[in-house]
């Protein structure tokens, strides 16, 4: 799986002008199945990401995780983040999971995150989807299972 995580202060996702989705601090993450992701690389991610320290501590440093701050995310599906730039000017989208596979690991990933305690919010997997944040830091990783 890929994901592009982004520490915010809020942030909400809607569909035809209605919100369907919103937290307060915390992360957006942009969330992309690869062709050969499980059920288990959805949970190895969203543990891995539970347990990022990204948000600062009483020192001011980043040393404390999503767990620890109580923060929320929000989880959108993004399967642009599967392009494949190399030939030409338009991107390709071949290597993202097939879209009922897709949605299936979305889901079980939002259903990770929950599963650890951690309130989530989601967007509208497929939909046309307008997302507003204001970033935090900004801080911004991108993580990829089949990279790490």
């Amino acid at each position: 799986m890929r994901a592009l995580i982004q520490r915010v202060a809020q942030a909400s996702v809607s569909v035809d002008n209605a919100t369907i989705g919103q937290i307060g601090p915390g992360l957006l993450i942009l969330v992309c199945a690869m062709p050969e992701d499980t059920e288990k690389t959805a949970e190895a991610l969203a543990t891995k990401i539970s347990k990022l320290r990204l948000f600062k501590d009483d020192a001011g440093k980043m040393n404390l995780s999503l767990l620890q701050t109580g923060g929320a995310a929000l989880v959108v599906s993004q399967f642009t983040l599967a392009a494949d730039t190399s030939r030409g000017n338009r991107p390709g989208f071949s290597g993202a999971a097939k879209p009922d596979i897709a949605k299936a690991l979305y889901l079980h990933f939002a259903d990770a995150l929950r599963a650890l305690d951690i309130p989530v919010e989601t967007g509208q997997f497929g939909a046309d989807m307008s997302v507003a944040l204001t970033n935090d830091g900004p801080v911004t990783l991108w993580l990829d299972t089949q990279n790490p």
